[in-house]
């Protein structure tokens, strides 16, 4: 076990293409740490970077208080497990597990101690005579999960290796990975595109795009207090809605209607005020609009809006709204749709909501929870 730092790591490809600028992190020892982003973000590519399998650009690399820049990958004592599992298919579990101290040249007896001990703690003692084409897809993570574990590594390296389970079992093993993680008590570096896993599994998160760190927190953190728009939009499903406005004496003005805002929303916000006259991005979670008609917006603000479809949930509802408002980009702040015919709002209604496809409807907006950027540098007020 052991602390990961990684000080300004840099991985350019060619002479212009930036994969990693400049990345900062310290996971510290037993700590479990999602990377998280859209493709392309330069997540894998820093994770590879951390296993000695792509070289650093610049920047330093220590695990456990040592450089280990230019060691190569079987000396950094790193265990990783793949999104392939990577599993050898004419070996049986226990000889897949118990490979890699074989080739260390330690004893049958003491290989079959310790692959006994694994395959307890994953549940796989009755399948270590069976081979990976006999297995389940759940099963066979496990078995990779096994062969990174037999090592006893410092820290073990993740690459998306739930993508390739269905939803069902992609949720029990977010589980089982998470309780084995907390049992071993393993320094974890997660790589995965799917927030839900990183919002559920991380002890902290760190939100990649371009190859640049956003922001690195707890899960709770990153949702409630996002630093800029694009961490605000990417993360939460569904993601927030972000729009622009005027604020013009205390309220948000849009084409068609305007918001009243709380002394809440400007304590939240305090660089709100400087942007008086000028115009805002302003972001709301789904689950902050509500029915005007159920208790919950009894007490809120409303503004007019179409109802375009409807996804019933069972316990909550997903409603796609056509409000009078310019949403924007997410992943581009700069970029904005024109008003349109098109679902421009989501929110999430309570399931007793009599709301219906074709609706015109108010919905009450809980002004107390509006998020503020700057529409220029897109960092939170």
């Amino acid at each position: 076990m052991a602390d990961v730092v990684l000080d300004k790591i840099c991985k350019t490809f060619g002479t212009e293409f930036h994969a990693i600028k400049d990345l900062s992190l310290t996971i510290r020892d037993g700590e479990f740490l999602i990377l998280v982003g859209p493709s392309g973000c330069g997540k894998s590519t820093a994770l590879r970077m951390i296993a000695g399998l792509e070289e650093i650009s610049s920047g330093t690399l220590s695990i456990g208080g040592e450089n280990v820049v230019d060691l190569s990958p079987k000396d950094r004592n790193i265990a990783m497990v793949f999104q392939s599992y990577a599993l050898y298919p004419h070996m049986t579990v226990f000889d897949n597990i118990a490979f890699s101290m074989k080739l260390a040249g330690k004893s049958k007896d003491e290989r079959t101690k310790r692959v006994n001990e694994i395959a307890k703690t994953l549940q796989l003692t009755k399948v270590l005579g069976s081979k990976p084409a006999e297995l389940s897809g759940g099963q066979r993570q496990r078995v990779a999960m096994g062969r990174a574990m037999v090592r006893e590594p410092a820290a073990f390296l993740m690459d998306e290796p739930l993508s390739n389970l269905d939803a069902k079992l992609r949720v029990q093993m977010r589980a089982e990975i998470v309780s084995l993680q907390r049992q071993l008590a393993v320094t974890t570096i997660y790589v995965t595109h799917d927030q839900t896993e990183a919002l559920t599994m991380g002890d902290r998160v760190a939100v990649l795009k371009g190859g640049v760190l956003q922001q690195v927190d707890t899960p709770k953190i990153l949702y409630s207090k996002p630093v800029n728009a694009f961490v605000a939009g990417f993360i939460g499903s569904p993601s927030m809605n972000l729009f622009q406005g005027r604020l013009e004496k205390g309220c948000v003005v849009l084409p068609t209607f305007s918001l009243p805002l709380s002394a809440e929303a400007f304590a939240r916000s305090p660089g709100l005020t400087a942007f008086e006259g000028r115009t805002v991005l302003f972001g709301i979670r789904p689950e902050d609009l509500h029915d005007s008609k159920l208790a919950s917006g009894a007490m809120h603000p409303t503004i007019p809006a179409t109802v375009k479809s409807i996804e019933e949930l069972g316990s909550e509802w997903i409603v796609h709204l056509n409000i009078d408002a310019v949403r924007v980009d997410s992943g581009d702040p700069d970029a904005v749709e024109e008003l349109s015919s098109a679902a421009n709002a989501v929110a999430k209604f309570e399931a007793t909501s009599h709301a219906r496809a074709g609706e015109r409807i108010d919905v009450a907006i809980d002004v107390a929870k509006l998020h503020f950027f700057d529409p220029e540098s897109h960092l939170a007020l």
